[in-house]
């Protein structure tokens, strides 16, 4: 009986690594992809640092993951997350990542495309989801506000 409950134990711990092990890499992979924008232009400024500083602590990126993210952004692919709401939640963090130097360059917006795409939202869609969200950034809105707004903005 002793020997089975071991086995439960060890399985129930395999399935646990293995949840852990697809968090980090989507973790990873939203970091990256949020590094990518911040580094388009060239350079990174006081705000983006600042941003990605408090990013990698919620995404629980170690500082070494952060430096090699940082050295190598396209190391990681994108994991486009299930849920509309939590493809919402990663636009918003990404948009605020464009918008934290408050320069709307084409070239921003254009990233910002490509990795609405890369999220998982509809290319017919995208041009619009991308004008929405960046109007949303310039209100100053919240994640809650831009999720809801973003989840209602055809009604």
């Amino acid at each position: 009986m002793d020997y089975i409950c071991r086995i439960k134990i060890y399985t129930i711990m395999s399935i646990s690594d293995l949840f852990d092990s697809e968090f980090k890499s989507r973790n990873k992979g939203h970091f990256s992809a949020i590094v990518r924008v911040a580094t388009a232009d060239g350079d990174l400024s006081k705000e983006e640092k600042e941003f990605l500083d408090k990013l990698a602590v919620r995404l629980e990126i170690s500082p070494a993951e952060y430096e090699e993210i940082l050295e190598n952004p396209l190391k990681y692919p994108i994991n486009p997350p299930y849920l509309h709401v939590q493809r919402l939640e990663r636009l918003y963090d990404l948009s605020r990542m464009v918008y934290a130097d408050h320069i709307l360059g084409p070239k921003q917006k254009e990233i910002l495309t490509k990795f609405a795409l890369a999220l998982g939202f509809t290319p017919g869609n995208v041009p619009y989801i991308v004008d929405k969200a960046l109007s949303l950034l310039v209100m100053n809105v919240d994640s809650d506000t831009f999720v809801y707004e973003m989840t209602h903005m055809n009604k």
